[in-house]
């Protein structure tokens, strides 16, 4: 019988063992180490990220590919065909998709800095009359917001459209207010000016001579410094400045023509035009984002200690000074980051006024385009990359003016 080999241990086998145990104990340390685990970490997460991009990069172009449909932006040359019922750039059935895109973008912008501007200010003042010391007003100022902020902005927004707006007279019954405001179910009709150039050139100019005295001063600053007196050349640049500055006035006095609006047949011509679905959907966001605004300000004063107001009292400040000069400048470090937050909503709150037709970027491009080209993938894509980088845009702004205000420590 015979006996099984038993194949002989080798000779480099302790060796072997011996590496591959220093191999674990230097991987061990090096988990243990803070840096090198954050890059490992760094780097599967970063991976996991590629990975789910190309699944659904992929993904997406196997669907097309199986619809017979093909990825690409070329659609945007194309002829619209359809008309949008509000406009602040000029916009007709002929122009591309292109053209429609920037409709929506500009019709956005402008509902979303209103907002923005009178949400603001409205949202200051009740925040601070809720921190007034007669009960009344601070329980009305509390009141105001704990109802607004508890209703859903969606169904406040549709509320003032259809209540408030759409119950107004007809606009042979609307209501005037002499012939610079009408107002009817249709919208507002306001007196406005007329340019017999383009209001882009005449924006340019007045920003050429901004530019041009601000420039002026910046150049005179050092000398201004060292001697306490501007030079010669200084007030050589304002003269020719002021010339300029008086052409500019009268060149543009003479392009500029009021236009009033007047009845003719069953509506208005003439005049600046606001439709009812923009005034239904500016109150409602303008009231919903107050409400938060209010209570953004409220914490921010009650952040600075009580003895800095009766310090003030002191020393024979009113409220009002104290206020303004006291109280505010401190609690604005504290109320800026949260109210970075509020201004970003309201930008993005803007496509719920697709609800009351509106024509925001929502309403003419992620609905009426995208059901006339199919294309969704790109058109999603960019409405998506605008409100980021608005979003983005926003927030480096007031991060910036945070970073001013805040204290700093030497």
């Amino acid at each position: 019988m015979t006996q099984p080999s038993v194949s002989k241990p080798s000779k480099n086998t302790p060796k072997q063992t011996n590496l591959f145990l220093s191999l674990i104990d230097k991987n061990r340390l090096l988990l243990n180490d803070d840096s090198y685990r954050a890059v490992v970490l760094q780097a599967v997460v970063l991976a996991a990220v590629l990975f789910g991009l190309w699944f659904l990069f992929s993904n997406a172009s196997e669907n097309l590919n199986r619809l017979g449909m093909t990825f690409g932006f070329d659609f945007l040359q194309v002829t619209a065909g359809f008309n949008i019922s509000w406009s602040l750039i000029p916009y007709d059935s002929s122009m591309s998709y292109w053209r429609v895109f920037f409709v929506g973008i500009v019709n956005t912008l402008i509902l979303s800095f209103c907002v923005i501007v009178v949400g603001t200010i409205i949202g200051t003042v009740v925040g601070i009359l809720r921190l007034s010391a007669n009960p009344l007003v601070s329980q009305l100022a509390r009141w105001y917001v704990e109802i607004v902020r508890n209703v859903p902005l969606l169904i406040q927004i549709i509320f003032w459209f259809t209540v408030v707006f759409s119950t107004l007279p007809a606009p042979r019954q609307s209501y005037h207010l002499g012939e610079w405001l009408v107002l009817n179910n249709r919208g507002l009709y306001v007196i406005s000016l007329e340019s017999a150039f383009s209001w882009g050139w005449i924006f340019a100019l007045i920003g050429a001579l901004g530019a041009a005295i601000f420039g002026l001063f910046r150049w005179s600053k050092p000398y201004y410094k060292v001697s306490g007196s501007r030079s010669a050349g200084f007030y050589i640049g304002l003269v020719f400045w002021a010339v300029a500055a008086c052409w500019a006035v009268w060149f543009i006095s003479h392009s500029l023509s009021l236009s009033i609006p007047t009845l003719q047949g069953f509506n208005f011509s003439g005049g600046a035009f606001l439709p009812a679905s923009f005034g239904a959907a500016f109150v409602a966001m303008t009231v919903y984002r107050s409400a938060a605004i209010a209570e953004t300000v409220r914490a921010g004063m009650q952040s600075i200690d009580r003895g800095q107001s009766e310090a003030a009292f002191t020393i024979g400040f009113s409220r009002v000074q104290s206020l303004r000069l006291i109280l505010i400048p401190q609690a604005i470090r504290s109320i800026i980051p949260p109210m970075t937050n509020s201004w970003l909503a309201a930008t993005k709150d803007s496509s719920l006024a697709v609800a009351i037709g509106f024509p925001e970027l929502v309403s003419v491009f992620m609905q009426t385009s995208m059901n006339q080209t199919g294309r969704a993938i790109e058109i999603i894509f960019m409405v998506m990359g605008f409100y980021i980088f608005i979003s983005l845009l926003i927030s480096y702004l007031l991060n910036k003016y945070n970073d001013s205000v805040q204290y700093k420590v030497r």
